[in-house]
């Protein structure tokens, strides 16, 4: 049994350290032979995560060249792609080209999906030297082949969207299903989202919308945001302030919302968020930039009584809730829209 479990979990791919799952490892074997039980991708695109791939800009000043250098350098390493200062990595679409005869994920040969686990636990190797990245946006063509476990999930993409729009809304699907479950669950009226114009941000806000929450503020860090954010109508109430300014975001917020999410994607937020939450309220955390130890020593040190949630990037059916809005409501497509590179 133990056996059986520890293939599921892809732990015979684990090179070092010994002792470990996949995602804590250092380095992964990426070799394209499939075990029993594992299912082999052939990479189309990658999509990394906003915080990974803000940091590799700014690290490398913007230089795409450097930064294309620099994935390649860790994917190589690694065998897996996992930034080593933000620890984030993101996900990829593909076509299933073998499957084991023990996998339960129910893919086929010939099946276009997208991964819905993280990057920093799918063994990866990549054969083209992403020549056709520019290395300026989060969107990465790519040739190579990923390998999938029994417990990885995917989801096949869907006919009516093009692959770049699917890539841009699975990556952050996790998101707007968390925010839905939290609203229902509390039965919340008034939500926050920092990081409202982006594509965790927009989701989330059309979730909460649609699970019953009838006071919804987003929070943006400019009046170009602010802008495009009202004009969609997802928000009731549009603010602007930096994210990483706890003061500020409490003065912009005002009266505490019962739940607070967490959309940035740079690190510092944890203060401002406690702040604008009320007290018996919620905070979802779904940056990759966040410290955890900040958040929990920030809440204990303001003696806020606040649930904090780390968002996990699944809740069954994210992957159908995501797509379903993004179908569904214009001022979420309005600002993913611009922000994707095919």
């Amino acid at each position: 049994m133990a056996g059986s479990t520890e293939r599921a979990l892809g732990v015979p791919r684990v090179l070092e350290p010994t002792g470990v799952l996949p995602q804590a490892a250092q380095r992964l074997d990426a070799s394209p032979e499939i075990g029993p039980d594992e299912v082999r991708i052939a990479v189309e695109r990658l999509n990394l995560d906003a915080a990974s791939f803000r940091q590799l800009s700014e690290a490398h000043h913007g230089d795409g060249a450097a930064v294309r250098a620099a994935v390649l350098e860790i994917v190589r390493t690694r065998g897996k792609m996992q930034n080593p200062v933000t620890g984030s990595g993101g996900m990829l679409i593909g076509t299933v080209d073998a499957v084991g005869p023990e996998s339960p994920l129910g893919l086929r040969v010939g099946d276009r999906v997208a991964t819905l686990v993280s990057l920093t636990l799918t063994p990866l190797s990549l054969s083209d030297g992403l020549a056709r990245w520019d290395g300026r946006s989060e969107q990465v063509p790519a040739e190579g082949t990923a390998i999938l476990f029994a417990r990885s999930i995917a989801a096949v993409l869907p006919a009516d969207l093009p692959d770049a729009v699917s890539l841009a809304v699975l990556d952050v699907c996790g998101a707007p299903a968390a925010t839905a479950r939290v609203v229902e669950r509390a039965g919340a009226r008034s939500v926050v989202v920092l990081g409202a114009a982006g594509k965790s941000g927009c989701l989330s806000l059309a979730a909460a919308r649609a699970a019953g929450a009838t006071e919804l503020t987003g929070l943006v860090r400019d009046e170009a945001e602010a802008a495009a954010l009202r004009a969609t109508g997802l928000a009731d109430r549009v603010v602007v302030a930096d994210a990483t300014d706890p003061l500020a975001v409490a003065a912009a917020v005002g009266t505490p919302a019962d739940v607070t999410v967490v959309c940035v994607d740079v690190p510092g937020a944890e203060h401002g968020a406690i702040l604008a939450t009320a007290d018996g309220g919620t905070v979802v955390f779904f940056s990759m930039a966040t410290s955890f130890p900040a958040a929990a020593l920030g809440a204990e040190g303001m003696a806020a009584d606040v649930t904090m949630l780390v968002g996990n990037g699944y809740t069954p059916g994210h992957a159908a809730l995501a797509l379903g809005l993004y179908r569904s409501a214009p001022g979420v497509r309005a600002l993913i829209e611009p922000r994707i590179h095919p």
